[in-house]
């Protein structure tokens, strides 16, 4: 190995990664060669060889692991592709947070301050709630809630809403490690208000009724469950807070678009949740956030616990989510500035003017057929399970590859594009991509094919 790293050759490589690191380097290949010349005896190594190894291996590991991608997939909140893109507005604010800043310092007074200062006002204002709060992500805001205002009394959920999200997390873990007991009511389909009160006559130290909403699922036929301001007037009546875990946190009144099943969180703050809890990077649009609203005493009791401070937002989140909740102050349109509201609400027609526009753009590209398909679309990030948009689709088949590996050549050129295969072909969908985006789209298809 002395040799390898003595080489004049090897001068560039320690200049940019380090003596330390390329000598780890050439030690890796180096027993990559003799594993190889244990096969091959005549398969000898020369130093160039070597040291050019040694600087792929180092270049691979130096290289950003995560980067952008051209999400084709027809899933507008794609949790593996990051759920929502970020409007503009939320991109600069965190870029202009990446410095210092007033992130906890009144400057005024010249005196520390909080940081939940910064999203107070703005959750109150665009949800109609007294005072509002945001942590990493809407399980750590549940867990938040449950461990401050239940102060582990029990607490009450109906066995149709004990619903397992992504990466196996189940809403009785998170009841279970915010120190409260489990109360399961009625069944799986069918919940009444007498189940809640039998449960309280078993367990009259329970505090909180916690309503979860399926934004991932439905259970449809012979279904039953009280309102949510009925569930309200009875859980105020026997001296209960009421908790609502409403996930998606539509912010905006889908229905003139045909999406009629998603409540709004100012629609369950009316109907007398005493706190709603919601995602903020998934109808919201922004960044990852689990944001608390409602009544200003239940509010502080959370700022005050001593998980808010374990789950609290890093500074970049916090900006960004600011100023995405900005973008639904008058008299701004958030269905034109919040992508994700963007893309969920835009006519069939601007899909499918999308779609031609890109075939245009790879007409003519040789051993590739191209053709417009219709389609459908979904919400994706447990938002809408039931409700299908419809879309359109530019469907490829190559004459040189398989459905596969121009599906692999597309997620894995230079400009990362990830699509669907269905019946041998590959599927790019319209809706998720930008206008801006399909130049770049028809350069990357023109590579891959």
């Amino acid at each position: 190995m002395g040799a390898v790293c003595a080489d004049p050759a090897a001068r560039p490589l320690e200049a940019r990664f380090g003596a330390p690191a390329v000598a780890k380097a050439v030690r890796a290949v180096l027993a990559q060669a003799r594993t190889q010349l244990s096969i091959d005896p005549l398969a000898v190594p020369s130093i160039a060889g070597l040291l050019e190894a040694a600087g792929c291996r180092l270049a691979d590991g130096a290289r950003e692991t995560l980067f952008p991608v051209i999400n084709a997939t027809g899933v507008v909140i794609h949790t593996n592709l990051g759920r929502a893109p970020l409007a503009p507005e939320a991109v600069a604010a965190a870029i202009a947070a990446g410095g210092y800043g007033n992130l906890e310092l009144d400057l005024d007074s010249g005196r520390r301050s909080s940081r939940h200062d910064h999203l107070d006002g703005l959750i109150a204002e665009v949800s109609g709630a007294e005072a509002g709060l945001a942590v990493n992500n809407c399980a750590g805001a549940v867990l938040l809630a449950l461990a401050a205002v239940a102060q582990g009394a029990p607490v009450i959920v109906s066995r149709g809403e004990l619903v397992e999200i992504g990466g196996g997390f189940r809403v009785p873990d998170v009841v279970s490690q915010s120190g409260s007991a489990l109360v399961e009511v009625g069944t799986t389909n069918r919940t009444h208000l007498r189940d809640y009160e039998q449960a309280l006559g078993d367990h009259p130290d329970a505090k909180v009724i916690l309503r979860t909403h399926p934004s991932n699922f439905r259970i449809t036929g012979f279904t039953a469950a009280p309102a949510l301001d009925t569930l309200a007037h009875f859980a105020h009546a026997h001296g209960l807070l009421l908790v609502e875990d409403l996930g998606g946190g539509a912010l905006v009144d889908l229905s003139p678009y045909g999406i009629a099943d998603e409540p709004t969180v100012q629609a369950s703050l009316q109907a007398g949740a005493d706190l709603v809890l919601f995602s903020g990077d998934k109808l919201l649009g922004g960044p990852q956030a689990g944001i608390a609203a409602g009544r200003r005493e239940l509010v502080e009791r959370l700022a005050s616990h001593p998980l808010a401070r374990a789950l609290r937002l890093d500074k970049l989140s916090l900006a960004a989510l600011a100023a995405t909740l900005r973008l639904y102050l008058p008299p701004a349109d958030p269905t034109e500035r919040v992508p994700v509201l963007r893309m969920l609400t835009q006519p069939a027609e601007a899909v499918a003017a999308r779609a031609e526009a890109l075939m245009s753009r790879i007409a003519g590209f040789p051993a590739l057929e191209a053709e417009i398909r219709e389609t459908l679309s979904y919400a994706g990030g447990g938002a809408m399970p039931m409700h299908a948009l419809p879309g359109r689709a530019v469907a490829l088949r190559s004459a040189r590859f398989s459905a596969e590996d121009l599906a692999w050549r597309l997620r894995t050129g230079a400009t990362p594009v990830l699509g669907r295969i269905e019946q041998d072909l590959v599927l790019l969908e319209l809706r998720t991509i930008a206008d801006a985006e399909i130049p770049t789209l028809a350069e990357a298809i023109c590579a891959a094919s």
